[in-house]
């Protein structure tokens, strides 16, 4: 398969508040197929984040590359979009116009509106598309972002935590929305999760983390068709493999 994202020798640290350095990322080496979905599990505190910003152009390593299609990362473009964790729809438009704030300001203004509502109802906001954020529930916010991202065509995602503030249901139902559309869109997938079990429900391939200075400590295979089913005993392996890794044993 052909590389989309290759990441060799990554290192970062920053000016630590006693002195010194403070050292996040050391060696992290990695790459990512075109087209597959790769999850990024660690312990809180390792520098998950901070990876993360520097994949998606944010931040500059230290060392080491980031390369994009065997070139130099360009940084923040619509090649690569952002779903954080921290809400990013704009409170003073609706939803139609949210989905159209990306798009190519050269259309026609009628091509742009029936743009924003085919994915609106792509993601299941249809009749909703002059509500504006306050009109909206968590979950429904949720789905703007993700009709805003996949609105620009991006080539990669980055999801940083993106359904970690949502309730444990609306959390699954986004899951599964999100592997519906990427059945539909073929995009190349980078999700930053502290969540395994997400990790194991979305992923084809997981990279653990180890504590501060992050390096990865373990890479899984997840050869399986979805839907998947969380309770499985290959499910279970997988789950207390990866916990294992991270320093967490389940209870006999």
């Amino acid at each position: 398969m052909t590389a989309k994202i290759v990441v060799c020798g990554l290192n970062k640290s920053f000016k630590a508040a006693k002195g010194g350095r403070l050292h996040v990322i050391e060696g992290v080496d990695f790459e990512v197929a075109e087209g597959e979905f790769v999850a990024i599990v660690g312990p809180s505190g390792c520098g998950k984040s901070t990876l993360m910003n520097i994949l998606a152009g944010f931040e500059k390593p230290d060392a080491g590359s980031v390369l994009i299609d065997g070139k130099p990362h360009p940084g923040p473009s619509p090649q690569g979009i952002v779903i954080s964790q921290y809400g990013s729809v704009f409170p003073w438009l609706t939803v139609q116009q949210n989905l159209m704030f990306g798009l190519d300001a050269k259309a026609s203004g009628t091509a742009n509106a029936e743009l924003a509502d085919h994915y609106a109802a792509m993601v299941g906001l249809k009749g909703f598309e002059n509500a504006y954020p306050h009109e909206l529930s968590g979950g429904m916010l949720k789905r703007v972002e993700l009709a805003r991202a996949f609105i620009v065509k991006p080539e990669i995602l980055y999801l940083d935590e993106p359904f970690s503030a949502l309730d444990a249901l609306m959390n699954l139902r986004m899951r599964n929305e999100l592997l519906r559309i990427l059945a539909e869109e073929k995009h190349t997938v980078l999700l930053i999760t502290h969540d395994v079990d997400e990790a194991l429900y979305m992923a084809d391939r997981i990279l653990v983390l180890s504590p501060r200075p992050t390096r990865i400590q373990a890479r899984f295979e997840l050869d399986m068709p979805h839907p998947r089913r969380l309770i499985s005993t290959e499910m279970d392996q997988l789950r207390e493999s990866i916990l294992r890794e991270l320093g967490l044993e389940m209870p006999g």
